[in-house]
């Protein structure tokens, strides 16, 4: 998976705004999902979310689902994958489809 939305760049999270509570998702991990990353507290979901490379099926019913890739998945194929990731790729524009005009 691909994560993204620190603030901080430190890998920690944490925006200003607060965790928000638990609100885990039926929906499934496949490829192109998009959903909230969080620390083991199940309450602490903040910026930070990622993205499915694949099926992760053993994420389901424990992260919230709150999107899909739904055009431009082989420029998610293409950021760069390792831990650490060196030299990170940044998201440059992103639109979502509820702000579409």
């Amino acid at each position: 998976m691909a994560q993204g939305g620190d603030p901080t760049g430190t890998g920690m999270g944490g925006s200003k705004k607060p965790n928000l509570k638990a609100e885990f998702s039926a929906e499934p991990h496949v490829r192109g999902v998009c959903s909230m990353a969080r620390s083991s507290d199940p309450n602490s979901a903040n910026s930070q979310f990622f993205i499915c490379f694949g099926d992760a099926k053993f994420l389901d019913r424990n992260y919230t689902v709150w999107g899909k890739v739904t055009s431009g998945m082989e420029f998610v194929d293409a950021l760069k994958r390792g831990e650490p990731v060196r030299d990170p790729d940044k998201i440059v524009t992103m639109r979502v489809a509820a702000d579409a005009k």
